[in-house]
């Protein structure tokens, strides 16, 4: 990874989510019912699945899945060369950049966005770990408290607007 030490940091929450997820997980498998939550509606838990590593992991699999999307993604946002940086006159017979091609600003506006997508990634987490909550309960209980929806939503929607923001404005100047 090739981070800058600033953005490494906006990794670091992400991280330690999964590590938390994960351990919590280890230590609740043992005590987890025959039967587990697959599927979250609604109504409550309307699909279940035999206790396995697999269906008792799948969050922290997920979410595992999502950090190294995301981190790549925030890579590949500071990798990219920013529009304030491209020459005026391309070389004989360069290949233009393609104007559809959607880049940063500017080395600070990749910096904002990068770190955006690592906060977005740190917010889908704080959302597997309230599902987590429900997954490893003692008892194979299909009722679910009212608030669930939105601490799983709230997260993940706030994220995505401070990421949109960043983009926006990174195109608004």
């Amino acid at each position: 990874m090739v981070f800058a030490r600033p953005v490494r940091l906006w990794l670091l929450p992400g991280v330690v989510l999964l590590a938390v997820m994960g351990a919590w997980g280890a230590i609740r498998y043992p005590y987890l019912p025959d039967r587990v939550p697959k599927h979250i509606g609604t109504g409550g838990v309307d699909a279940w699945a035999e206790r396995s590593l697999g269906s008792a992991f799948m969050p922290v699999f997920v979410y595992a899945a999502v950090t190294v999307l995301m981190t790549a993604c925030a890579e590949l946002t500071l990798r990219v060369t920013p529009r304030d940086e491209l020459p005026d006159d391309p070389a004989p017979f360069a290949v233009a950049p393609s104007p559809s091609l959607n880049r940063p600003g500017s080395r600070a506006s990749a910096r904002r966005i990068a770190r955006s997508l690592l906060l977005l990634n740190t917010l889908v987490g704080v959302s597997f770990l309230v599902g987590c909550a429900i997954l490893w309960r003692s008892t194979p209980d299909p009722h679910v408290p009212a608030w669930l929806f939105a601490a799983m939503t709230v997260p993940i929607v706030a994220g995505t607007v401070l990421t949109v923001v960043a983009a926006v404005r990174d195109r608004n100047h």
